[in-house]
């Protein structure tokens, strides 16, 4: 199966590559890809589920979640049945594999927080942190604790955090904020900020969004990126962590 990244994934950016449909039987270290949110693929053996994990239920007071299925799917599933803890989803990109996998999410709320097991895997034998997991598995389904009360609240606090963020193709936060300081004030900080390179560059809505032009490429990014963590390493020392996974 052909799939050109350049038209899947969210920055518009990406090869035309031939890829293997995964499910449980057939995995054979390929790199999976989801909705490419947040990586570019440029290369490299690539994987996609097949679409029999695509689904969501309910089962023993549980809700499980096959990892192809999109977050904005889940999301509304939450919200016409009342479910809290997924709110967080409703401007969240991407499909629940990936989600899981970095451990996505806006301030204090990240799909960890009601998670119980992946596969079936529990969750306290596997370890969640700031945009991290340390899941280097194939994702096929995961389940929930169901909390009553979903908030409306919260998905205006969201939509309201989502209104400073550039309306460019664009895989979202590119780098990690590292403790105690934020990447965009950095990227701001070294010059960075609506600067290109190429047809690539770094937002001037928002300096931690890595935007696409018009016709970027892969090595524009990849340049971007290097010169964002030379310059800030250089000024504060600081080594920025990508949240961008450039797959080559």
């Amino acid at each position: 199966m052909i799939i050109d990244f350049s038209k899947l994934s969210t920055i518009k950016i990406g090869a035309k590559l031939d890829i293997k449909i995964i499910n449980e039987n057939n995995y054979n270290n390929e790199i999976l890809i989801g909705r490419a949110s947040n990586s570019l693929v440029c290369g490299g053996n690539i994987g996609v589920l097949s679409d029999k994990y695509d689904f969501i239920k309910i089962e023993n007071n549980k809700l499980v979640v096959g990892a192809k299925t999109k977050n904005s799917k889940l999301y509304n599933f939450t919200r016409q049945n009342n479910i809290a803890g997924f709110e967080f989803l409703s401007k969240l990109p991407g499909s629940i594999g990936g989600t899981i996998k970095m451990n996505a999410g806006m301030k204090s709320y990240e799909i960890s927080n009601n998670l119980i097991s992946v596969n079936e895997i529990e969750k306290n034998n596997l370890e969640f942190g700031y945009r991290f997991s340390n899941i280097n598995f194939p994702i096929f389904y995961a389940k929930f604790e169901i909390k009553n009360g979903f908030n409306k609240n919260l998905v205006d606090t969201f939509s309201k955090m989502r209104k400073n963020q550039p309306k460019n193709p664009s895989l979202g936060s590119a780098f990690k904020n590292p403790n105690g300081d934020y990447a965009g004030r950095l990227i701001e900080a070294v010059g960075l900020k609506g600067i290109k390179f190429g047809e690539v560059g770094f937002s001037e809505i928002h300096s931690n969004f890595l935007v696409n032009y018009g016709n970027g490429s892969c090595e524009d990014v990849i340049i971007a990126l290097s010169e964002a963590k030379k310059r800030v390493f250089e000024e504060f020392g600081i080594t920025l962590q990508e949240e961008i996974k450039v797959i080559q």
